[in-house]
């Protein structure tokens, strides 16, 4: 079990998010076309997934702006932005602001996401939910980068999150 924090109060999670170095578990989600998309969707790219409560809090909202930013001179670079969110809510957003690296994906057609990626929240006001946790894969889906952030309510390491994938960026130098 892991534990998060949300308004000062530890609430668990599943359990762990994939180890260093393994193999990613395949995801089955839906973007904002309402199509199932895997992991193989991305093939031959390296990917961050971006976790996350909802898009519609702030923090949420910002971490999907920053990575869209970072990623708007890679691509090879798959940018997806999972939680259980609505397809149109991903959609809306993503139009919003104008994001076009960015895939937004849904959790809700298939169970089992925040389990295999031990970011589901079992208790709380936001059981059921996943916390906010990145997980940066190679080209291959080996595992090279994750983060748990341990407060719901702070920003992930953008920069380390891109370090892993070998790129240098400063999110501090974005205009976001």
């Amino acid at each position: 079990m892991k534990e998060i924090i949300y308004n000062g109060t530890r609430y668990r999670t599943h359990s762990e998010l994939p180890p260093i170095g393994s193999r990613a578990p395949d995801v089955s989600l839906v973007n904002t076309q309402l199509q199932d998309v895997s992991l193989a969707n991305f093939m031959g790219k390296r990917k961050v997934i971006n976790i996350f409560p909802s898009i519609d809090t702030p923090v949420c909202a910002k971490s999907v702006i920053v990575f869209n930013a970072l990623a708007k001179e890679h691509d090879d670079v798959a940018m997806l932005m999972v939680s259980y969110d609505l397809p149109f809510a991903h959609a809306r957003f993503q139009r919003e602001h104008s994001l076009d690296r960015v895939v937004g994906l849904s959790a809700i057609r298939h169970a089992g996401f925040g389990e295999n990626y031990g970011v589901l929240i079992l208790e709380g006001p936001l059981a059921g939910m996943f916390s906010r946790a990145v997980v940066v894969l190679d080209e291959n889906n080996t595992v090279v980068y994750r983060e748990q952030i341990a407060d719901i309510g702070d920003e992930p390491n953008y920069a380390a999150a891109y370090r892993a994938l070998g790129i240098d960026a400063d999110p501090a130098e974005l205009d976001v």
